[in-house]
């Protein structure tokens, strides 16, 4: 524990070394969504996409990222909300999954927040069952309410497990 000067009191051990993860913000509709950091590759604003025939109705299209090609899905499709729109404010986030690169269409990009563990409560249990499979968790700020997107679970259309 280098840099921890705290010495844990018996019972305390967890909350002593509380984990932060950085996530980083966007608009999907209305709804403030997160996702940890470590998965984006970048942000691109490049939305000439080359739409692909027979795909799921939530795929946008592919891209080329310096010499790459992307999978572009419409987040909002995917998630059953309100699709997000192509222009404006629009962004793709570029994720990494097992070196390959995935592209999600999102409305709008807003800041990097850090974030500890202790702050992470469950998906509310108002969210419809399909829609909250595909997030983790939620993050209650001072002034705004983060949905924590669990990126694996949209990759796969799968959960990953009750606690990761």
């Amino acid at each position: 524990m280098a840099g921890n000067n705290q010495v844990p009191q018996a019972g305390m051990e967890k909350s002593a070394v509380d984990e932060t993860m950085q996530l980083a913000c966007f608009v999907i509709d209305e709804l403030l969504c997160g996702l940890d950091i470590k998965w984006v590759q970048e942000i691109n604003r490049n939305l000439e996409l080359t739409q692909v025939p027979l795909s799921p109705d939530y795929v946008v299209g592919i891209m080329n990222l310096r010499g790459r090609i992307v999978t572009v899905i419409n987040l909002g499709k995917k998630l059953g909300l309100a699709p997000c729109s192509m222009g404006g404010k629009s962004r793709v986030i570029i994720v990494d999954r097992d070196d390959e690169y995935i592209g999600l269409l999102v409305d709008g990009i807003k800041d990097v927040v850090t974030i500890s563990a202790s702050q992470i409560t469950p998906p509310p249990a108002n969210i419809d069952l399909k829609k909250g499979t595909f997030f983790s968790g939620a993050c209650k700020l001072e002034d705004a309410l983060i949905s924590i997107l669990d990126v694996e679970a949209v990759l796969t259309g799968e959960k990953k497990g009750e606690n990761g």
